[in-house]
């Protein structure tokens, strides 16, 4: 198989082990017999500190409010904040048959590396290999007990783990979660290109941080230059599925675990796009 293997043997001509006898394997990794996941969403950035995982949560929290049993797959190993946004303190506990994932008050539920972490600032100083591998267990160990939506909250980038996602997990496609940028063009591309290569669709651009709205006047101004989504949009062929504004109240709520609580119309607008976008797939 080669590196930039799309698991699609049928448009292929390279000569691999996953054509042997002319069977073509499928190289995702079996869901845990327990398990029962319908739809897979992996949420990605080109770069971080664009709120990728702010704007995981909100997805989850939105479709839940719309009455879908929803989870959170945190593949941000190194980097893990679901857990907090949530108010998660526990631990996950498991048994012969896996790993069962912790649920938020408003039954999202939740598999982190944090929750396996005797303390959550313990430091996770893995090599690209083993941080792949815990990615593929938290999807074959852990028992999601009958999940329409599972949100995977992707490390920024291209490297070990986000491939991993593509190549292991049968994503339904991913969001990108961009911000404002001069440099957002090429950031998008990198993500587009991978998931172009990697047979993965695109549901849709979310930019986070697009704006600050000024609570007394409501007056937006734009602390990162003027947005260019839509020149970007157009670039890649992409549909936008909302704009969220700088907002304190969201950074205070996932700092107190509060987030399930947070009433976002830009997040709830995102949702009702996607929701339509996956369901004409």
């Amino acid at each position: 198989m080669t590196e930039e293997c799309t698991h699609d043997c049928g448009s292929c001509n390279v000569s691999c082990s996953s054509k042997e006898g002319g069977q073509v394997q499928d190289m995702h990794e079996k869901l845990n017999v327990h398990s029962s996941v319908k739809k897979v969403i992996g949420i990605v950035s080109g770069k971080g500190g664009v709120g990728k995982s702010i704007v995981t949560s909100l997805m989850a929290v939105m479709f839940s409010r719309k009455g879908y049993h929803t989870a959170v797959l945190d593949a941000d190993i190194t980097g893990p904040s679901i857990p907090k946004a949530f108010g998660i303190t526990q631990k996950a506990t498991g048994n012969e048959d896996g790993l069962f994932p912790v649920t938020t008050c408003g039954g999202i539920d939740i598999m982190s590396v944090n929750l396996l972490l005797e303390n959550d600032t313990d430091p996770v100083i893995w090599r690209g290999p083993i941080l792949a591998g815990t990615v593929k267990q938290f999807w074959s160990d852990v028992i999601w007990n009958d999940v329409d939506y599972m949100f995977v909250d992707m490390p920024p980038g291209t490297g070990d783990v986000p491939l991993t996602v593509f190549q292991s997990l049968p994503l339904d496609g991913i969001v990108i979660v961009t911000s404002p940028q001069e440099l957002v063009s090429m950031i998008v591309g990198k993500a587009v290109r991978m998931a172009k290569m990697m047979n993965i669709p695109i549901l849709g651009m979310i930019e986070n941080m697009s704006c600050f709205v000024c609570p007394d006047c409501g007056k937006k101004y734009y602390p990162f230059g003027e947005s260019r989504l839509e020149e970007v949009a157009d670039e890649y062929g992409l549909e936008i599925l909302a704009r969220l504004p700088i907002d304190p109240k969201n950074a205070k709520a996932c700092d107190e675990g509060r987030i399930e609580s947070l009433e976002n119309e830009y997040a709830a607008q995102a949702a009702d796009r996607l929701e339509k976008i996956v369901a004409g797939k």
